[in-house]
This record gives structure tokens, sequence and C-alpha cells, in this order.
């Protein structure tokens, strides 16, 4: 596989394996380093990756695995899950706040999720794969995915609910 080649094959979704790393390791340059390991362990094996039918589906599970090893790590035991990607323009102020408060508050929620349940979210709503991918990645079947997220949604919702109905989590 030439440099070109190698590049047209795992380009496409570095933002992708970019943000799951962050979601995973909250750092930013955590993330950075997540990314850049794992493109070089790509290069270092770029002939094997003819053989996978997915190239993008393998990376996302590589990416997966190393965050989830630095999370493991000693260095790591002070990192934790959350998620900024959303951005807002041109609102009043106090929409922005609104929103910001909004989302921080959905964040608290995802984090408050069970570990395979925040993956599924975050590989479904926010990276847009479908459930026969994300089955792959996580070695689950796609109805196992399907339910995985539906429980997390509904315990989100659940709790969203709660909290607009009484003012408390």
């Amino acid at each position: 596989m030439t440099q070109s080649d190698f590049l047209k094959s795992v380009l496409p979704f570095k933002d992708k394996v970019f943000r799951l790393a962050k979601r995973l390791l909250v750092s930013t340059e955590e993330a950075e380093d997540a990314t850049q390991e794992l493109y070089f362990k790509l290069w270092r094996n770029k002939e094997k990756l003819a053989e996978y039918k997915n190239v993008e589906a393998f990376a996302m599970t590589m990416t997966k695995n190393y965050c989830f090893d630095r999370l493991k790590s000693k260095q790591a035991s002070n990192l934790k899950l959350v998620h900024s990607n959303y951005k807002e323009k041109d609102t009043a102020l106090e929409k922005k706040l609104e929103y910001q408060d909004s989302v921080n508050q959905v964040h608290r929620l995802i984090e408050s999720l069970p570990e395979q349940q925040k993956l599924v979210i975050q590989l479904r709503d926010i990276e847009d794969y479908d459930f026969e991918e994300i089955g792959k990645m996580l070695n689950l079947k796609p109805t196992a995915v399907r339910v995985t997220l539906s429980r997390a949604r509904k315990s989100i919702r659940e709790k969203l609910i709660k909290q607009h109905n009484y003012g408390v989590i």
C-alpha cells in the first residue's frame, strides 16, 4: 500500500477518531496523542489494512481499545468522560447560556450512564454510525446495540423529565 493509498483510506475519518478519543479521554492533548498513536499503528500495519472490509470500523475499535487502556493506566487515573462538540452561533447571550446549560446537563447525564451506553450514544448519536458498524466495533449484535441505545436514551429522557418537573436529578 502506497502512502497515497494509505492516506486516502484513513484520512476521511480522522475527525471521528479524534472525537471518540476526546469523548473517552477528556483532555484534548490526550486525544491528540491517542489519534497520533492510532495513525502510527495503522501506518506500521498498512499492508494488513487491505484485509479489513471496513478500515474505519477497525480504526474506531482500535481507538476505543487504546483509550480504555489509557484510562486504566495510572497516568490517566484522573481522566473522566465528557463531550464538548456543540457550538451555537449568532444567538443572544441569554439563549447561549440556556443552550450551554442544557448541553452541560445532557453531558452530565451521559457521564452517569454505564460505559457501554456512553459508547453507543457517542457512536450513534454523535458520530452517526449505523447499528451494524457499532456492533462490529463493540462486539455486539445490532439488536443489542439498538437495545443499549434505547435504554440509554430512555434513562436520559427520564432524568431530564424528572429534573424539569421537580428541579432535581
